[in-house]
């Protein structure tokens, strides 16, 4: 990737806002962002960009949140260079975006009570081929300016297992995006920003130093009106599986769903569905709910 004079003095000068525009721009020119199929829809709206300072301690409290394998971006980093933590540059940043699910996808899946929409399916799918590209694009500009990165969910150290409590990795991205201040967790595990629950994260680790973004949440899960004591039950009533009740989301129960359901190609061409690889993702609780499109707890703090 080849950057004029003038671009690499722009982003010499301003490298958040730099990066910042670069996500959104190649966001919305990508025809990987777009579902050919369907007459180039768009799978994303805008992104939404923020940062978190790398050695922010509340990522070594994941260890203890999440799970002890979960990595910091120090050693995250060290361990796509194949270094040691120690040997990583004195500051690192992360990068955190979050994709909103455009309206007509998320609209499809209103009608839907036990599978997910065609849309939705694709988005799941395609949506995240696309993510792949643009955490590629960006640890590509990167290291092309002179700087470590690595996209942690594309290196071969990611890892998934599951234990008594359901699955988990060594590195969420959904966590991240909550240590870059883009919002909270709600009652059903997802992640709520300020453009609602129906998305798609990302996130890059580097050696350049950015501006961290502020964390103004009061809590981890601020932005859920069942947590700020309004009673809303939507995802509750939204899920196919019953894995969501008033003690949260059920993990275990919700990924045996997803395998005996959405998961089965038999079941899908039960349905109608044809025999496609992209009908993946469930995302009912992400649609129809108050918290769809929005951040629903600024209506109760304004």
């Amino acid at each position: 990737m080849v950057l004029s004079p003038q671009a690499k003095a722009s982003f010499q000068a301003e490298p958040a806002h730099y990066i910042e525009q670069e996500i959104k721009s190649f966001t919305t020119a990508s025809p990987a962002c777009r579902l050919s199929f369907m007459n180039g829809l768009m799978m994303y709206d805008e992104p939404l960009v923020r940062f978190a300072d790398g050695d922010d301690p509340i990522f070594s409290e994941f260890k203890s949140i999440i799970a002890s394998n979960h990595l910091t971006p120090r050693e995250a980093l060290a361990e796509a260079c194949n270094k040691r933590p120690e040997e990583m540059p004195a500051r690192l940043s992360v990068i955190s975006w979050i994709l909103p699910i455009s309206e007509k996808i998320r609209r499809s899946n209103y009608v839907e009570s036990r599978l997910p929409s065609r849309l939705w399916s694709h988005t799941r799918w395609y949506g995240e081929i696309f993510n792949d590209n643009l955490r590629m694009r960006l640890v590509e500009f990167l290291t092309g300016m002179g700087y470590l990165a690595t996209a942690p969910v594309l290196q071969p150290f990611f890892k998934m297992r599951t234990d008594e409590n359901g699955p988990s990795s060594n590195w969420s991205e959904r966590h991240v995006a909550y240590a870059a201040g883009h919002g909270t967790f709600s009652l059903s595990d997802g992640f709520i920003s300020e453009r609602g629950i129906a998305q798609r994260c990302g996130n890059v680790v580097t050696s350049l130093e950015l501006p961290a973004s502020p964390r103004t949440a009061r809590s981890p899960y601020s932005n859920c009106l069942f947590y700020l004591g309004t009673n809303c039950r939507a995802c509750i009533e939204r899920c196919p599986a019953g894995a969501i009740t008033e003690k949260g989301h059920d993990k275990k129960k919700c990924q045996q769903y997803m395998r005996d359901n959405v998961g089965s190609l038999d079941a899908l061409k039960r349905d109608g569905y044809d025999n496609d690889r992209s009908l993946i993702g469930c995302g009912l609780c992400q649609t129809k709910v108050p918290c769809e499109y929005r951040n629903p707890a600024q209506k109760l703090t304004a």
